[in-house]
C-alpha cells in the first residue's frame, strides 16, 4: 500500500469521525424514514405506574455537526418538580436527518 493510499484513509476515517461527534443518539434504533417520531419505554423492568407529575429533558442536533441540551434523568427531574421517579419514557423526532430531537420522559410524584 503507498503513501497516498494511506494518507485517503486516514482523511476519510476522520472525515467520518467529525460527522459523527455531534449526533444525538436514540437508546434503541428508530424507525427510519424522511420524517419519524417515536414514542417507547427506557425500561420494562418491574411495573409500571405512572405518578401525577411529568418532567421532560431535550437535546437536539442539527446536521449531526451541532448539539445541544441535556437530556439527563436530573433534569427532567427538575424541570417536573419531581422527588420520585416511577417510570422512564423517551421520543426521538428525525426530520430528513438534518434535524434531530431526543427527549427525556419522567413520570412519578
Amino acid at each position: 500500500m503507498n503513501t497516498t493510499n494511506v494518507a485517503g484513509a486516514v482523511l476519510v476515517a476522520g472525515a467520518l469521525a467529525l460527522l459523527n461527534m455531534g449526533c444525538v443518539v436514540a437508546p434503541f434504533e428508530p424507525p427510519s424514514g424522511i420524517v419519524a417520531y417515536t414514542t417507547a419505554p427506557l425500561s420494562t423492568e418491574g411495573g409500571f405506574t405512572a405518578g401525577t407529575k411529568r418532567g421532560e429533558a431535550s437535546s437536539t442536533s442539527i446536521l449531526g455537526l451541532y448539539a445541544t441540551g441535556d437530556c439527563s434523568i436530573g433534569a427532567a427531574v427538575r424541570n417536573g418538580g419531581l422527588k420520585r421517579v416511577d417510570h422512564l419514557d423517551y421520543s426521538y423526532e428525525n426530520v430528513l436527518g438534518i434535524w434531530q430531537k431526543v427527549t427525556l420522559i419522567a413520570y412519578g410524584e
